[in-house]
């Protein structure tokens, strides 16, 4: 079941793309400024105890929920997994960014490129060339596919029914809302148990998912990369995933950057050419290559446990 419902909620998605910003971020920012409102005051620990009250409620109740229709039907059961995974996870919650980026690079509309990877990163890229757009926007891509696809995925495979879709997706949430924001006098350290949890919670995905990508690219130049250049990057997931996945691609990311009106230095990532719109393009086939990759050793792991019962 656990396959099927993970290719279910992807066709769905890609035939119905979902208003993400509607239907999933405006309830959770309502949930956290409820959290926030009233366990905030300024300490890390209340941060804990707000995450733990989220999470253990959340999976808890849908967890609940799935084997009380299991137990009514299956296929209710699977429905509901489809459901939460279709809410949950997807290449489509921000592939229409990727799309009109490489569309506008392919027609040589540069300020049009730079107005788009700027809605998306949510800063400034003005005086940025094509190349440095194509570049932001792969490593955008890297990280989010990971971030919605196969984040989400292992943690809907370890835990049961749709709980460790709801675990990974609400801890990746929290992260953003709480973790990465910055200290004030009144959020103070409430932030700081989601970022640390996050970390623990994201670590051996990040590092599958950097496998899979030089699996499914150039292994060599993916894994010289993994090892030689993530470490350099300030927030150590993302460079993992971005020096793979641009070893994988022979496509050099990173690098300096107009932002915000100035020059932001960045170590180098990957190796091989200057990112294009045809990198771009690229990028989509190791993200889908990707995909296959996770569905055929579920497969075979379906087809072993079958076989040994």
């Amino acid at each position: 079941m656990t396959l099927f419902s993970l290719i279910a909620a992807l066709l769905l998605e890609q035939l119905r793309p979902l208003p993400v910003e509607r239907f999933v971020k405006a309830p959770l920012g309502v949930f956290a400024r409820f959290l926030e409102d009233r366990f905030n005051d300024g300490e890390a620990r209340h941060g804990a105890v707000a995450w733990w009250v989220a999470i253990i409620t959340s999976c808890f109740a849908s967890a609940l929920l799935y084997f009380v229709l299991w137990h009514v039907h299956p296929v209710l059961a699977f429905a509901f997994n489809v459901l939460v995974l279709y809410l949950t996870m997807g290449f489509r919650q921000v592939s229409h960014f990727f799309t009109d980026i490489q569309l506008a690079l392919r027609m040589g509309e540069l300020p049009q490129a730079r107005r788009l990877i700027a809605e998306w990163r949510g800063r400034s890229h003005e005086g940025a060339s094509s190349s440095e757009v194509a570049r932001l926007a792969i490593e955008e891509a890297l990280v989010a596919a990971h971030r919605n696809v196969f984040g989400v995925a292992f943690w809907f495979i370890l835990l049961p029914g749709p709980s460790g879709a709801v675990f990974y997706r609400l801890a990746h949430f929290f992260n953003e809302a709480w973790g990465n924001r910055d200290r004030s006098d009144e959020f103070g350290d409430f932030g700081d148990f989601s970022r640390r949890v996050f970390a623990i919670l994201d670590w051996l995905p990040v590092r599958l998912t950097a496998i899979a990508f030089s699996i499914v690219g150039d292994f060599e130049d993916g894994v010289y990369c993994w090892r030689a250049q993530a470490t350099q990057w300030k927030d150590k997931a993302s460079g993992i995933l971005l020096a793979s996945g641009g070893g994988a691609l022979g496509v050099r990311l990173g690098m300096p950057i107009h932002e915000s009106g100035e020059v932001i230095e960045r170590p180098e990532m990957g190796v091989g050419d200057e990112a294009d719109a045809d990198f771009m393009q690229s990028t989509i086939g190791l993200i889908w290559r990707t995909l296959v990759l996770v569905c055929l050793v579920l497969a075979l792991l379906g087809v072993a446990g079958w076989v040994g019962n």
